[in-house]
């Protein structure tokens, strides 16, 4: 990856996240997407901490996109768990489609008003 290309993902990002903030009560779900594997937490932008995360790093050999859905069902227990109903959904420089969406739509079958 160039620098330009870099410097472009660095201003989408920024782009994108200036708007979304999240608090105790309802946290951002920050999602990052690498070529093997997902990723998805919660974080409390006031305090600066992760609430809860998930992944798809131990999860059995499947498709990705399901793969991606099951992290996002596996954050909505433990988001439910912590007594968390709502959330911002924060896809930083990543299309919503493909993996990304199937992890939201995870997050909204676990009963996460995403």
């Amino acid at each position: 990856m160039g620098k330009v290309n870099l410097n472009k993902k660095i201003a989408k990002k920024r782009r994108i996240s200036s708007h979304i903030r999240g608090i105790s009560t309802k946290p951002r779900i920050s999602v990052f997407r690498s070529n093997r594997f997902i990723y998805a937490q919660a974080v409390d932008d006031e305090k600066k901490i992760t609430l809860v995360s998930s992944s798809s790093v131990k999860m059995s050999k499947s498709k990705k996109v399901d793969q991606a859905k099951q992290v996002g069902l596996a954050l909505a227990k433990l988001l439910k768990e912590k007594k968390i109903d709502t959330v911002v959904f924060d896809r930083n420089v990543y299309v919503y489609k493909g993996r990304v969406k199937a992890l939201a739509e995870g997050l909204r079958e676990g009963g996460i008003k995403v």
